[in-house]
């Protein structure tokens, strides 16, 4: 699947759609910035820098989405391992932050180039004035020669506003700014068909559907980090579906990963690309309710692509208003979307199991629109089962990723 080169209009395959990206967002990983027991690595972020300052010095926007706060942290706390509290966490984010921000301005300032902090949580980019603020802010930084430095606001951030991972944040961020790229650095090389320490386990080069995929991501990443292979997955989904090109690679490869070699996996983009609210939707947004729906309603939505109607409801839970995202929930408990409410949940309890020729007669003919619209809604992908696993895992590598 080839792209188009932005500025001729003319076909590109390979990889020259990275080497030409004139603006990059490029998440590093903790593992790959610190030491294993915790403190900051100084060859490890000296090398980094040393990377993206050419790249910005020949020309290139580069912003870095980087982990390791907590890690560079808590053994300046005077702990021994990683928090797991969240009050703990957020105690060596504030200090690490500031460490490894220090390391950063003192290395590129080395290279003549300017950085700045940018601190994130999901509310900043999913309410539409906080997610403006945030682009023109990282715009302007760009704009000015800066390389500015995103992490998520761990010092602020709950279990209701916390990506989780910064790789999900280096997609929305990529896709934030308008990225032509996307580099995933971390301390594996690149994406196998199995776990890299099972017999067998082939390098995929390139990807060209990431759903098409059947990989072993159930080992989680290094014990510095809170990422794995299934995160970095996600953000390569999220980063597709934007029209943005992705390469996973280690960060011992960088220079070669931004020059558009053949190192780690190459994710193509997608041809066809998901409306902003709806990949919002799907990847940012946090619910704020649930719509329990019949199995009648879980064929409309899936076979016939209809919008949810007040009487495919059978329960609401949650306290959420008009115009909030909540999850659409099928009879066996299962997610089966997420999607924009066109009512409050007292509204909705009110409605669900009615016709819509009851809500016109009985609450007026704008109460027959639907509970949740088809362009407002995102539906989850079906997960195999484990018969098509097996079958899948024994195919050859060139059929898991063409």
């Amino acid at each position: 699947m080839a792209t188009t080169d932005r500025v001729t209009g003319t076909p590109v395959s390979g990889r020259a759609d990275i080497a030409g990206a004139d603006r990059i967002v490029v998440k590093v990983g903790s593992s790959s910035l610190t030491q294993p027991g915790g403190g900051i690595d100084v060859t490890k972020v000296d090398a980094l820098v040393e990377t993206l300052a050419a790249a910005r010095t020949g020309g290139r926007q580069v912003v870095l989405v980087s982990s390791g706060a907590i890690a560079a942290g808590f053994p300046a706390l005077g702990m021994s391992r990683p928090p797991r509290d969240l009050a703990g966490r957020q105690a060596a984010a504030s200090v690490g932050q500031g460490i490894l921000l220090h390391r950063y301005e003192e290395d590129f300032a080395r290279h003549h180039v300017t950085t700045g902090q940018v601190l994130l949580t999901v509310e900043d980019l999913v309410r539409p004035k906080s997610y403006r603020n945030a682009w023109s802010t990282l715009g302007k930084l760009l704009a000015l020669g800066v390389v500015p430095v995103v992490n998520e606001n761990d010092t602020v951030a709950t279990g209701e506003i916390h990506f989780g991972d910064n790789d999900r944040l280096a997609a929305l961020v990529a896709e934030l700014v308008r990225a032509q790229a996307l580099v995933l650095l971390s301390d594996v090389d690149s994406l196998y068909t199995a776990h890299p320490s099972e017999p067998g386990a082939e390098r995929i080069s390139r990807v060209d559907d990431v759903d098409s995929l059947s990989v072993d991501t159930s080992r989680s990443g290094s014990g510095v980090g809170t990422g794995g292979m299934a995160t970095k997955l996600e953000a390569a989904r999220i980063a597709t579906a934007s029209g943005i090109p992705v390469v996973l690679a280690e960060a011992a490869d960088a220079i070669q990963a931004i020059g558009g070699d053949d190192v780690g996996t190459y994710f193509a983009p997608g041809t066809r690309r998901r409306p902003r609210k709806l990949l919002w939707l799907a990847h940012a947004a946090s619910p704020q309710g649930e719509i329990h729906v019949d199995a009648g309603a879980v064929k409309a939505l899936r076979d016939r692509k209809a919008s949810l109607l007040a009487v495919g409801v059978t329960e609401v839970h949650g306290d959420f208003q008009a115009g909030d995202p909540v999850l659409m929930i099928g009879p066996d408990g299962r997610t089966e979307g997420r999607g924009l409410v066109s009512y409050s949940h007292d509204e909705v309890r009110e409605m669900r199991g009615r016709s819509s020729a009851w809500l016109a007669r009985e609450m007026g003919d704008g109460a027959s629109r639907e509970v949740v619209h088809r362009d407002a809604m995102v539906l989850t992908r079906r997960r195999r089962r484990p018969d098509e696993h097996r079958e899948a895992s024994a195919r050859p590598a060139r059929t898991i990723a063409p």
